[in-house]
């Protein structure tokens, strides 16, 4: 397969995808948005907008004629959207099909096992089938937890409380990426099409533990942060699969909760072990860009 020129990103307003599309024309790629109606986003005057029904596979059809790949970041409650766009990728003969991925090893079992990871694995699915038939190739990019967004949502460690959860010990390295390295990821994926056919790579800027990371957010502040040990099949998983049990279960209690399982428990292969960031010409984080990294959101 030869570098594909027109790439479409579907998810282009999201928390990932303006990073995607900073690389994407960074690299020199024409990238077409596929943008709902009414949507109001500014995007730069090179990127062409096509508005589509994402319910519609005609409309996505006709918005995909041209394109060599396609990219989604589609969000959680969009995930089941991707299968009217890979049918009509099909149909519109783009090559190269890139999911919402961007997270843990969904392809691990005990991840896949996950309710959090069912829409992504049936996605998976679908596209192992279409490849199979040579209708359209595919690449998975597993990136870990996205470190800069999660240090600011104040998902790994809590800034106002100075704690932090240290799962199972907190001594376990997870694989963990940034927004930027995962724009450039999905750029070198592009670019390297015939090494990344039908198959999941796996990237990552670092793989801190949980305790490294309170040792950093302490050298930065200047102030002991309060680490509280948790299980992660005890505190976080147990919980979380009960309110699945429930009748009409409350998602709060569930999605953040199995996301954790994910990441920090133990044989969910959130520590990438056969890395792609040489094939894709990705350096990872010294020490000091992490400190970095991190006093930007906690000063």
């Amino acid at each position: 397969m030869s570098i594909p020129a027109n790439v479409a990103l579907a998810g282009a307003t999201g928390n990932l995808g303006p990073a995607i599309l900073e690389q994407l024309l960074k690299a020199g790629f024409h990238v077409t948005i596929l943008a709902r109606q009414g949507n109001t986003r500014e995007f730069p005057d090179s990127v062409e907008v096509r508005t589509v029904d994402y319910d519609s596979v005609d409309s996505l059809t006709t918005a995909l004629q041209g394109q060599d790949a396609i990219v989604s970041t589609l969000g959680l409650g969009a995930l089941a959207k991707q299968f009217y766009l890979i049918e009509a990728a099909v149909k519109a003969n783009v090559k190269r099909f890139i999911p919402s991925e961007f997270g843990p090893d969904t392809t691990n079992s005990k991840t896949a096992a996950l309710a959090v990871s069912a829409g992504k694995v049936a996605v998976q699915k679908a596209l192992v089938t279409e490849a199979a038939g040579g209708r359209i190739s595919y690449t998975y990019i597993f990136t870990g937890p996205l470190l800069d967004w999660c240090l600011a949502a104040g998902l790994i460690l809590n800034a106002d409380e100075k704690s932090i959860a240290l799962y199972d010990g907190g001594d376990s390295p997870f694989s963990t990426t940034t927004l930027a390295s995962v724009g450039k990821a999905v750029v070198s994926v592009l670019k390297n099409p015939d090494e990344t056919k039908n198959r999941g790579v796996y990237v990552q800027d670092a793989a801190p533990t949980l305790t490294q990371l309170k040792a950093i957010a302490e050298k930065i502040t200047g102030t002991v942060w309060k680490g509280t040990e948790v299980s992660v099949e005890n505190d976080v998983l147990a919980p979380a699969l009960a309110e699945l049990e429930k009748e009409n279960p409350d998602p709060s209690k569930s999605i953040l909760p199995l996301a954790v399982a994910s990441i920090w428990g133990k044989g969910y292969g959130c520590h990438f072990q056969d890395l792609d960031n040489e094939i894709l010409g990705l350096k990872e984080l010294t020490e000091a860009e992490i400190e970095a990294l991190m006093a930007a959101t906690l000063k």
